[in-house]
Order: structure tokens, then C-alpha cells, then sequence
């Protein structure tokens, strides 16, 4: 969840990191800080509560000259968000300097022994407990660095990802990782390092991503080396990243949440791209193709996945389940690898996830894999942890999310699973041909009917001023549109802070409608299809107890406005995707209201775009 940026070479570090940090921004932190060593042979550390911006001021009169450096955005773990407890951190001496993602769990334990043997320690974090014990392991074993960080990281417990530096050594960085994500950039003389790509792709596409236990041993002027703790050469994968710069850019949208929902049409047809066939009337999947009999003889699917995710599985559940006639089940990842499930290796297990680094979800699939399961991958990083660990999967290609509140990638997320569903139903030979074509071709038009509901903006723009006072709000949806409700709910929360539920739209008459006043500000997504007319039925029941209603509908549709208080009209499509282009207003309902309350959109507060920790 924290940032972590490196750099080596001829060039001045500085400014590489700070740019570095701002384009990591979007993961999440509340403190920022660097570590250089500086012409003059010093290590200079900076740090400061708050925004990188923060740390730029605070650095404006110090000494930033030097070309090797580390830096880092912490999102806190171990010890209060403040100076004190942000990254890099020293070690006793201040000959090194460390910056760390991760947790280290046995650092309580470690950090007793170091202060019995006199060690002292500056803040309340775990981070140093590590840099510490490699100095205390260089010193009393007299170990050169990467020797010392082998050894530390023998004994620590938990997951990390950790760049060193050591001011009598100005031409080396150590970076290590297990369970947390970290890149390395290779350009020319010069090397980068970044939790993923993002401040990487403005200098080099050439990168080399660590796996679990490995150590990168980063030398300016020599090739880079890749060591397990162990000390065994490891073989160098080199790979290319085809990012557009212009993809973690705002382009002139106020914030990059915005810019997310506007760019879906486009990153829609991108994943559609080259698996929908020019003619519109069939679906492609490599992963289908190469594990045919694996995926076609599951007799259950498993779909795992956190947050946004889960409510995309909780659609993908009823497209397996309708067009495939498999039984589907979707977990939070984060309750399923503690409740020691029951899996076989009959099963089909679908991780969900657009970082492809979210712990709980990357220890699910372990567990899964233990249990003979097969693991299918749904996400939008490529290279990314998941991905590698999978058997097979599918990328939903919508470019890199940089807003927190997750927007195109749900939308991505949904469109591969009907791909998916799609495929399986025709191989498996449980929908005709007929409804197969029909809603290939249906699929296709998307793109072009979420630009319709993007029309919607300027509305709801104005209706969003309207729900600004609420402390609550109630999203309502059936079918394939309550986990649409549960979608909008969250995103409501995420950055206007405003507490919001999402409810299968029947079960108002068991205990929610007990909220149900004048205050209380109802979403219906009221999209015409089979349950039409229970979800009107579902509006008199609010309406009659004094609770306004804004409702989502089919254009052109009469009925549902003689209940409502505010009616937003959207292009017509089949059931199944129905919440593609009912997300767009619920996505710009979310934005416009945080932007009304004078909300931090693109970063709220407490939460982090890639949970790499538990």
C-alpha cells in the first residue's frame, strides 16, 4: 500500500524521486519522505507528514544534490502517521538508510533484543527494527550489506518489499521482496526501482520484476543481479511495459477520478479488442483455449476478490450461473482463507483483483492451489503478483487506475467475466446460438451506450448539490443490479464519507425500511427488465414513507417518474449488462457529491489503491 521509489545513475536523484512519489500518489499514504547519499559523501533523509507536497516545501532549503536515492509514501501500519514514524528510516549510526511496504510481524520480538544489546531507536515503527538489525548484523559479524540483509532477512517474519542504501558504499542500492510488489527498471547507466511501473515508464519500458525471496543487487555501471536469500543466481527475465504516459495523466479532467469514468468507453473496447472478433458475433479467450478441458469439466466455481472486486464476482455469480449452469460462490478473500473452506480439485478458483497485489486475495489463491484447485486470474496489472501465481487468467486491459475509488477496472472486471461466461456457455452448449450472437453483439455496443449515460453528467452534477447535507443514504437494486446498489454504496462511502447501504431492493420490508424518512436520500436502479415491476412496487413502498427518490431507469421510460423525485434515463440493454451502463451515473453521483463537500477525491483519507498488507 506504500509507495517505494529508487533511483541510481548519472543524473540527479532528486527531482526523479519526488516525480516518482507523485505518480504513486494514488496508492495511499499520509507521510512522504527520501534518502540520499549527496555529492559530498552525506545521507541526507528528508520526511514530513501529509501530502508529497509537504515533503517539497520542507525540502526546499536543504541539500538534495546527490545521484542514488530511495524514497518512499508510507500508509500506516506500526506507529501514527507523523515525521517521526515516516519513511526512509536510519539506522543507529546513520551510515544506512532503509524504506520498506510490508509488515514485519516477529518485529516485536527483535526489537527487544536489539535494545538489550544497546541498540536505540528513533521511532514506533517496524521498518526500523529491520535496518537496525542489518546494522547490528553488519557490525557484529563484520558482513558487507547484501551479506547482512540475507541474514536479516533469514530471521524476520511477514511480508516486505525494502530498498537499503549505505553511505560508504554510494554506488549500490539492496532491494529485496516477499508478498509485496517491486520493480526495477533498467535504463541506460542508470537504474530505477518503483512498487510498480508507474514512475518507471518516463525513463526506461525495460524492467525486471522480483519474485518472492529474492534480493536485487543494484550497482551503478555493472549489470544487475538478482540473488535469492540463500545467495543462488537468479535468472534475469527482462520484460517490456507498453504504458501510454498520457494513461497517468489527469488531461485536463479536474481530478483523475473523473477522467477514469469518462475514459470507460474507450478502455471497454480495449479489452474487448482482439477477443470480440471484427464481426461482432463471437468471443475468443486464449486462457479457453489452452486449459479447455480444465475449465469445462469444473463442476463449481469459487470466485474470490475484495471491495470493488467482490461486488464484480457477485455479477460473474449470476452469469455462470444462468448462461454456464455451473454452481458459483464468491467470497471475500480476506474471510476465505481463514475459514478453512472446502475446495476440490474439481473447482475453478477466480481471483479478481486490479492491482494483482492484494494480499488477502494472493493468500486465497494459495490456499486454493494446496487444495488442488485450479486458479483462474482476473487483472488489470500486468507482470503483476497475481497473474504469475495463477494457472491461467485473462487481463481486463483498461489501463492503469490511478483514482483509489475503483471505476473502469470495475466496469473491465465485469466485461471479462461476461466474456468468460459467454465462452463457457457456448462450449459447454447451455445457451442457443441465437441468444450467444445476440449478446456478443450486444457487448459491442456498450462502449458506445456508456458514452450516452456519460451525457448524464451535467444532471447529475446539479441533482449532487441536492445530497450534500445527507448522513445517510440507502442504494436499492435486484437481479443483476443489486450488486450495482452495493457498488454505488461503496463508492459513496470511499470519498464523500457519507455512510451509504446497498440492498437487494426485496428485502427493504425486513428491517431497512425502519431508516426510511425524509432524510433519507434512496438510489433505485430501476432499469426495465424481468423484476421491473417488483422494483416499482419496492419505490411506492419507500415513497409512502416519506423517503425521496432517485431512480435509475430505461430511456424513455413513464412509469417509474410519476414516483420519483428524480429520474436519470439511460440507454436500454440486456439484463446481464445492465450494470455496465448503470455505473456510469452512480460513479459521476459519487464524485460530484465529494467535490461538493470539498473532499480529497482522487485520494481519500485512510485508504490505500493497492492493499499489499492485511
Amino acid at each position: 500500500m506504500c509507495g517505494i521509489v529508487g533511483y541510481i545513475g548519472t543524473k540527479q536523484a532528486y527531482p526523479i524521486l519526488i516525480k516518482g512519489l507523485k505518480r504513486l500518489e494514488y496508492r495511499g499514504y499520509d507521510s512522504a519522505g527520501v534518502a540520499m547519499i549527496s555529492d559530498n559523501g552525506n545521507l541526507n533523509v528528508y520526511k514530513s507528514k501529509g501530502k508529497v507536497d509537504n515533503l517539497t516545501e520542507f525540502c526546499t532549503d536543504k541539500d538534495v544534490s546527490g545521484c542514488v536515492g530511495i524514497a518512499h509514501t508510507r500508509w500506516a501500519t506500526h506507529g501514527e502517521p507523523s515525521s517521526r514514524n515516516a519513511h526512509p528510516h536510519y539506522s543507529q549510526s546513520h551510515n544506512l538508510a532503509i524504506i520498506h511496504n510490508g509488515i514485519i510481524e516477529n518485529y516485536a520480538d527483535i526489537k527487544t533484543k536489539l535494545q538489550e544489546k544497546g541498540v536505540k531507536f528513533e521511532s514506533d515503527t517496524d521498518t526500523e527494527v529491520l535496518v537496525q538489525l542489518v546494522e547490528y548484523i553488519m557490525v557484529r559479524k563484520n558482513l558487507p550489506l547484501l551479506e547482512a540483509v540475507q541474514v536479516a532477512l533469514y530471521q524476520v517474519i511477514g511480508a516486505y518489499a525494502i530498498a537499503i542504501i549505505d553511505k560508504r558504499d554510494p554506488r549500490q542500492i539492496i532491494a529485496a521482496r516477499k508478498q509485496s510488489p517491486l520493480v526495477v527498471g533498467i535504463g541506460e547507466d542508470e537504474f530505477f526501482l518503483g512498487s510498480d511501473a508507474s514512475p518507471i515508464i518516463e525513463y526506461t519500458d525495460k524492467v525486471v520484476y522480483l519474485e518472492d525471496g529474492n534480493i536485487a543487487v543494484i550497482r551503478q555501471d555493472e549489470d544487475l543481479k538478482v540473488i535469492s536469500i540463500l545467495g543462488e543466481e537468479q535468472e534475469l527475465i527482462v520484460k517490456k511495459v507498453n504504458i501510454d504516459l498520457g494513461q497517468i495523466e489527469k488531461g485536463g479532467y479536474e481530478h483523475f477520478m473523473l477522467k477514469e469514468i469518462f475514459d470507460q468507453p474507450e478502455c471497454l473496447t480495449n479489452c474487448m479488442r482482439g477477443r470480440i472478433n471484427v464481426e461482432g458475433n463471437n468471443v475468443t479467450l486464449s486462457a479457453l483455449i489452452d486449459y479447455r478441458q480444465q475449465l469445462l469439466s469444473a463442476r463449481r466455481i469459487v470466485i474470490v476478490a475484495c471491495g470493488t472486486s467482490w461486488h464484480a464476482g457477485l455479477i460473474g455469480k449470476q452469469l455462470f450461473e444462468s448462461l454456464c449452469r455451473i454452481p458459483c460462490e464468491v467470497e471475500y478473500a480476506s474471510e476465505f482463507r481463514y475459514r478453512n473452506p472446502v475446495v476440490t480439485q474439481d473447482d475453478v478458483v477466480i481471483a479478481i483483483s486490479q492491482s494483482g497485489e492484494t494480499a488477502d486475495t494472493l493468500a486465497a489463491i494459495q490456499l486454493a492451489k494446496e487444495q488442488g484447485a485450479f486458479i483462474y486470474g482476473i487483472c488489470n496489472a500486468i507482470g503483476s503478483s497475481i497473474p504469475r501465481t495463477t494457472d491461467t487468467g485473462t487481463y481486463i486491459h483498461v489501463g492503469p487506475e490511478i483514482g483509489v475509488a475503483s471505476t473502469k477496472a470495475f466496469t473491465g472486471q465485469v466485461t471479462v467475466l461476461s466474456m468468460l461466461a459467454l465462452c463457457l456457455a457456448r462450449e459447454r452448449q447451455t445457451i442457443s446460438a441465437e441468444m450467444y450472437q445476440e449478446m456478443v453483439k450486444e457487448m459491442t455496443l456498450i462502449p458506445d451506450k456508456m458514452r450516452q449515460a456519460l451525457k448524464t453528467n451535467e444532471q447529475i452534477e446539479h441533482l449532487a448539490r441536492i445530497f450534500t447535507y445527507a448522513k445517510n443514504c440507502l442504494y436499492l437494486g435486484r437481479g443483476y443490479n443489486y450488486p450495482l446498489a452495493l457498488e454505488g454504496a461503496l463508492k459513496l462511502k470511499e470519498i464523500s464519507y457519507i455512510h451509504a447501504e446497498g440492498y437487494p431492493a426485496a428485502e427493504m420490508k425486513h428491517g431497512p425500511i425502519a431508516l426510511i424518512d425524509s432524510e433519507m436520500p434512496v438510489f433505485v436502479i430501476a432499469t426495465r427488465d424481468r423484476l421491473y415491476e417488483k422494483v416499482i412496487s419496492n419505490i411506492q413502498e419507500v415513497r409512502a414513507r416519506g423517503g425521496r427518490v432517485t431512480a435509475l431507469v430505461t430511456e424513455g421510460d413513464e412509469q417509474i417518474s410519476k414516483f420519483a423525485d428524480h429520474v436519470i434515463e439511460l440507454p436500454d440493454t440486456l439484463e446481464c449488462f445492465q450494470p455496465l451502463i448503470a455505473s456510469i451515473p452512480l460513479q459521476l453521483l459519487a464524485y460530484h457529491i465529494a467535490v461538493c463537500k470539498g473532499k480529497d477525491v482522487d485520494r481519500p483519507r485512510n485508504l490505500a489503491k493497492s492493499v499489499t498488507v492485511e
